[in-house]
């Protein structure tokens, strides 16, 4: 390992700091929810919709579930941490990297095997935490339905559908980089955006079914409501679907998904019985706000210029023979880098600057915040009012034990949704619905 290695310089920097970025933000809203957490702001008291919901007992249950998850998550950021920085500083992925390639002459099958190898030792890790924080946290509180026979299945369908979409993607990019030269970027970035748009196609009918059983939602008043106010919206959509969350877990949510003749509104059977018909067309006239300000599309538009421009910036990494060598890939002064190798410095590019991801995140959470309260408001408007939005958001975030005002700098890094307090102030401000177009 070389330490003066500017990219070994990148990797360490960016996992510490990334390290103590978490550590310090999740201390200050454990520090603000250990003083305030059970405490209605000023702004919501007295509001009627809170009457039954949001009371002392509902969120001091909901400090006890955050601090809980909170101690759980402590020892797994630690342990991820230093398994990393260990993995990294004693060599383990050339080692498991030449071990391979002397077992097998296949660049493409030892190119999958170093992928799967060199994640496992996390996985390892995570399942005792992901045990508890299943069987003990989410059933402590009331979430969690899961049996342990269910846990495995959905732990061994979940690597499935991982291999069938990974495997493809990493057959690809290993064959342009074989075969395109200096191209292969532009091509590998044109095979992920048509392939993500692939399985968002078939995501609703073949994968999401493998998890859900989706029953399309029963004649009555409610089904008519909700096709009257997609009809409003200009929204098409193959039909409206009932998800069976319950038999997994008490939280709620309600989405769309799919393109094309594939797409489809989704609730969550918890919502459907948490909430009532009226809040339901609101919570759904919300998602159709994200449809009619086009936010998915210009998501999209800055999003996949953004992949074209990182596997550029890759591009030239990968033809840099320090990126090899600091980590122990390849001697020092060894000009010449084969194809299995550009394969592993997709990887070490990861690594080196992995660790800087909450830059773009916090950009992005900042992008999702504004197009939430753009729904928010789309949805009060075209529902005549944003009461029954607020009592829905209210009654959610009471069944999801969620923090109503955690501190604004942790919002800022971690909440790509606003909390409680900031949507309903939104949405009970006359001039935003007067704006809203």
């Amino acid at each position: 390992m070389d330490f003066t290695n500017i990219f070994v310089i990148l990797f360490l920097v960016g996992t510490l700091s990334d390290f103590l970025l978490d550590q310090i933000l999740e201390l200050v809203n454990f520090i603000h929810r250990k003083k305030h957490g059970a405490e209605i702001p000023e702004t919501l008291q007295g509001l009627e919709s809170l009457q039954g919901h949001i009371e002392k007992d509902v969120l001091e249950k909901t400090v006890a579930y955050k601090n809980a998850r909170y101690k759980l998550w402590l020892p797994r950021h630690v342990l991820s941490t230093g398994l990393t920085l260990i993995l990294v500083l004693c060599g383990f992925y050339p080692m498991i990297f030449s071990s391979i390639q002397k077992w097998t002459g296949n660049v493409y099958l030892a190119s999958m095997l170093f992928m799967l190898l060199s994640s496992l030792p996390d996985s390892i890790l995570d399942l005792p935490f992901s045990l508890i924080r299943e069987f003990k946290i989410e059933k402590d509180f009331g979430f969690s339905k899961m049996t342990f026979r269910m846990w495995i299945s959905d732990a061994v369908k979940s690597a499935v559908v991982s291999l069938v979409v990974a495997v493809p993607l990493i057959c690809a990019a290993i064959f342009l980089l074989s075969h395109a030269s200096s191209w292969w970027w532009i091509l590998l970035g044109a095979v992920y955006v048509a392939f993500s748009f692939l399985i968002s196609y078939l995501y609703p009918v073949l994968i999401a079914p493998v998890f859900n059983k989706f029953t399309p939602l029963e004649e009555g008043e409610l089904k008519q409501r909700l096709e009257s106010l997609m009809e409003k919206t200009g929204f098409h959509a193959k039909s409206i679907f009932i998800m069976d969350a319950s038999k997994r877990s008490g939280h709620s949510n309600a989405y769309f998904t799919g393109l094309g003749k594939n797409k489809r509104i989704v609730l969550y059977d918890t919502l459907v019985n948490q909430l009532s018909t009226d809040e339901i067309e609101a919570v759904l006239a919300h998602e159709l706000g994200h449809y009619k300000h086009r936010h998915i599309i210009k998501r999209q538009c800055v999003t996949i210029p953004l992949i074209f421009a990182a596997l550029f910036a890759i591009s030239m990494l990968i033809k840099n023979p320090l990126l090899y060598s600091g980590f122990g890939f390849l001697e020092k002064g060894v000009a010449q880098i084969e194809t299995p190798l550009l394969f592993i410095g997709l990887f070490l590019a990861f690594l080196s600057f992995g660790s800087f991801a909450w830059i773009p995140s916090l950009i992005g959470n900042a992008t999702s915040r504004r197009d939430e309260f753009q729904a928010d408001v789309f949805s009060a408007k075209i529902c005549g009012s944003g009461k029954n939005l607020i009592s829905a958001l209210i009654k959610l975030n009471k069944e999801n034990l969620s923090e109503i005002c955690p501190p604004k700098i942790y919002c800022l890094f971690n909440y790509d949704h606003p909390p409680l307090t900031e949507r309903i102030r939104s949405i009970s401000n006359p001039q935003n619905t007067k704006e809203e177009t």
